[in-house]
């Protein structure tokens, strides 16, 4: 199997990988300079930089490089440490350069209207692939959305049953009414996605949360929502909240936690504060 013409079927799929690459050699070792190795995002492995305790530990680095999204070296010495290559005469070093195999990030938008339209623009400048949700096909369409990657236009639940959100997706929620909206989280905090966020006031977040807490759903399932979405930059037209919904999804894809409070709970706790005391 052709190692660049599975890298392409990974992104095409949406998945990770790592791809690791002997660039430094010195001495006896068990492969050559420039070797490689890709890891996809099931631990299973196309090509080989040797085999041994060697390839292992690649095999979890590239775990690392994955889930971090960023390149890392890394260094053996085999006369070090023989049991790197049980088995095997050896007795150099190697450095081995493992860079992310990532497709562009997937972010699933429910709402074509004019905040769902102003914030497919900016997403797809920053480089999301978006898929449009609407019921409304005079909404939702290819005509109207041209940087969509693609547009769903039926009934809310027929949609979200034909989709598998990978675990990387991006899932934003900004509907035209309280009713859609409860439809579509109810959907999307079963799902793998990496972010979950949704449009709307402090009042109704906590209304729709708290209803399907009485349906059942555990209250541990709404600990990851980004609620309301964006980063709380004052926006107020559909084009400033667009900016601010795209600079949160780019602070949780680079990992700026710092940048990104979950606002649900905090809302939680808030409201808790609020209440007098019995």
């Amino acid at each position: 199997m052709d190692i660049y013409e599975e890298i392409v079927r990974l992104r095409r799929e949406g998945r990770k990988g790592a791809l690791a690459t002997i660039i430094t050699t010195q001495g006896s070792i068990p492969s050559y300079s420039s070797a490689k190795m890709l890891v996809r995002d099931d631990g299973s492995i196309v090509g080989t930089i040797g085999g041994g305790c060697v390839e292992a530990e690649v095999i979890t680095g590239a775990r690392k490089v994955m889930e971090q999204e960023k390149p890392d070296v890394l260094e053996f010495s085999l006369n070090k440490n023989p049991g790197y290559d049980t088995g095997l005469i050896c007795g150099g070093t190697l450095e081995v350069f493992v860079e992310p195999i990532l497709s562009d990030p997937i972010l699933y938008l429910f709402g074509a209207g004019h905040v769902g339209l102003n914030t497919c623009r900016v997403a797809a400048l920053a480089g999301f692939k978006v898929a449009i949700v609407d019921d409304r096909s005079s909404f939702a369409n290819a005509d109207r959305f041209p940087d969509a990657w693609a547009v769903h236009a039926d009934d809310w639940d027929r949609v979200m049953a034909s989709l598998a959100p990978p675990d990387g997706a991006y899932i934003v929620i900004a509907t035209r009414g309280h009713r859609e909206d409860l439809r579509v989280l109810r959907w999307a905090i079963g799902t793998n996605a990496r972010y979950v966020g949704m449009i709307g006031s402090k009042r109704k977040i906590i209304t729709l949360c708290k209803q399907l807490v009485t349906e059942g759903v555990p209250t541990s399932a709404l600990e990851g929502l980004h609620a309301p979405v964006g980063l709380d930059i004052g926006a107020t037209t559909p084009e400033e909240i667009a900016v601010a919904v795209v600079a949160e999804l780019i602070a949780v894809r680079r990992r700026r936690e710092a940048a990104v409070p979950m606002r649900y709970p905090r809302l939680v706790a808030e409201e808790k504060h609020a209440q007098p005391a019995v």
